[in-house]
């Protein structure tokens, strides 16, 4: 970790909390809506959420999976995102958010008029505009977990032993 977190403290809640108390909170506040407001189906913000992930190399959020009432994606599902091209595991809408996650974080300029033909086929603007949101705030909040070390601090609960 990049960061000295006083002795006893979370390393996650010292920096997004802590450290930066006029920014930490709201941007928290942003990345926690994500999950409680969004009208995504599962598949397709997972895919996004995760193909974000891959990229920034975060990996807590590589490990982490979103749940809805119950229901998370399969086991496997990470590894269909890797290969979003050519899986058969997707519809459409899940393969579009994983490509329009890879191409906003790494070709966003490139994103061309055949393409947005093929996403407004699939999705309409208020869903695009949530997708954006979305990938954005992954893309931006990951990679700072990702730069800053907190990633490899951060324990699912599932993985706490003892």
């Amino acid at each position: 970790m990049f960061i000295d977190v006083p002795e006893g403290k979370d390393p996650i809640l010292y920096v997004w909390g802590e450290l930066v108390p006029g920014i930490g909170p709201a941007a928290s506040a942003f990345a926690m809506s994500i999950y409680e407001h969004s009208t995504l189906g599962l598949r397709e913000f997972e895919a996004a959420r995760l193909r974000i992930a891959q990229i920034n190399g975060c990996l807590f959020c590589q490990d982490w999976r979103t749940e809805r009432d119950g229901v998370k994606v399969e086991e496997t599902f990470d590894r269909a995102v890797e290969e979003w091209r050519t899986t058969d595991a997707f519809d459409d809408r899940t393969r579009l958010a994983a490509e329009y996650a890879e191409r906003y974080a790494l070709d966003h300029h490139g994103l061309d008029e055949e393409f947005w033909t093929r996403m407004r086929a699939s999705y309409d603007d208020r869903e695009i505009a949530e997708l954006s949101m979305c990938i954005g705030s992954w893309l931006s909040f990951g990679r700072l977990n990702r730069v800053l070390g907190l990633d490899a601090a951060c324990v699912l609960p599932s993985h706490v032993t003892g």
